[in-house]
């Protein structure tokens, strides 16, 4: 991985509110280990307001890239880039078919990393998440939160195209020779997102009236993020979310969820369930992209929820720009010079997020606010 890249991936500790100092040692929950605890520790437990029951199921827009990829069907295209524009300025949010993406990988993905997490804790910890870095084996992500501790455990790695086999060098340091398999997969895995990750830039482009290459060039030397979720049964509940109510700070996100479901999105101010299909990946757009456009399109606010009987996994991909890249704008998306958010660099973003605020919905409109005091400051001084 080039300096670039790894100094993406490693910042300082978050210390805000239900933020902890990586000087407390993180507690592991037996608990929460267990599917077959009765009472969840209140760590665990989630305001009313945020793990309200969803409404229903959204009937959110498949979007078929078939002809689109090939290339060859100009109406396809069209069709396919009106029906992302209108997701992304409703939600932020919606699914592809015929993504090109071979499903018998997906399927391999998935159970490469099952095994990892059937594994005892005394043998994952071999992997724990170092302090001031994203990568790496987290409970809960409890070296980092107080308080509304998320019901999984996740395994996070870096992936960047400059660097070949660097997938495969990170699952043999940090899991052993054993899991080189496993890297093998999930270094190829990478390789196709990161190719449908930077296709769909240029739908999104193609759909915001730019020309196809605009944001293709922007993100083809950028450094990506794989994370591997997994969430256990819990028996209450209603008492616990997955994950909460956030938007992803990246720019796009490329998730597969398992048969069991558990994905929620936020759209006319209700929550509504995503249904899980196998042979499609979900879309959601993300702050930094979102700012990109200058607010046309939308964040996805989105959320997971967990089973009381049965185990759940979801992959997901997020794509981001070289991180010294300056977030601003094509100037035909702020006529006039009219802009909702500050220049900006995806750097600026992740170092807000992991030293001063824990993602929500508000996280770029309180990282703008945040940025300008900042500059503000320097001019006075």
């Amino acid at each position: 991985m080039d300096s670039s890249a790894a100094s993406l991936l490693n910042f300082s500790p978050v210390k805000r509110n239900d933020l902890k100092h990586y000087d407390e040692q993180p507690k592991v929950s037996d608990s929460f280990l267990c599917d077959k605890q009765f009472h969840v520790p209140d760590s665990f437990k989630w305001p009313e307001q945020d793990a309200v029951l969803s409404h229903g199921e959204l009937e959110e827009p498949l979007v078929d890239l078939k002809g689109f990829l090939l290339g060859d069907d100009q109406e396809e295209m069209h069709r396919a880039a009106d029906t992302v524009r209108a997701a992304c300025l409703s939600h932020g949010f919606f699914q592809v078919i015929n993504h090109g993406v071979d499903l018998s990988l997906i399927h391999d993905a998935h159970d490469s990393i099952g095994s990892f997490f059937k594994m005892t804790l005394s043998n994952k910890l071999r992997a724990q998440k170092k302090p001031n870095s994203l990568l790496g084996h987290s409970i809960a992500h409890n070296d980092r939160f107080s308080s509304k501790l998320p019901w999984k455990e996740t395994f996070s790695f870096g992936y960047h195209e400059s660097s070949p086999d660097s997938v495969v060098g990170f699952f043999k340091a940090t899991l052993g020779m054993d899991f080189e398999p496993a890297g093998k997969v999930y270094q190829k895995y990478c390789e196709e997102m990161k190719k449908l990750a930077l296709s769909i830039m240029e739908l999104l482009a193609i759909s915001l009236g730019l020309d196809r290459s605009y944001y293709r060039d922007f993100f083809e030397d950028g450094c990506s993020i794989m994370r591997c979720n997994f969430y256990p049964p819990c028996q209450e509940p209603s008492l616990v979310l997955g994950t909460g109510p956030h938007c992803d700070p990246t720019s796009l996100t490329i998730l597969h969820q398992d048969e069991v479901g558990g994905l929620e999105v936020f759209f006319n101010d209700k929550w509504y369930k995503v249904r899980p299909r196998a042979h499609a990946l979900v879309i959601n757009i993300g702050d930094t992209f979102a700012a990109l456009t200058n607010g046309i399109y939308k964040s996805c606010l989105h959320r997971a929820v967990v089973n009381r009987h049965r185990e759940r996994r979801s992959l997901a991909f997020f794509l981001c720009p070289r991180e010294d890249k300056v977030v601003v704008p094509a100037p035909s998306l702020a006529l006039g010079g009219a802009r909702k958010y500050p220049d900006f660099t995806w750097s600026d973003l992740l170092r807000f997020t992991q030293e001063h605020y824990r993602p929500d919905q508000s996280t770029l409109p309180k990282f703008a606010e945040w940025f300008l005091s900042l500059q503000d400051c320097t001019l006075d001084c």
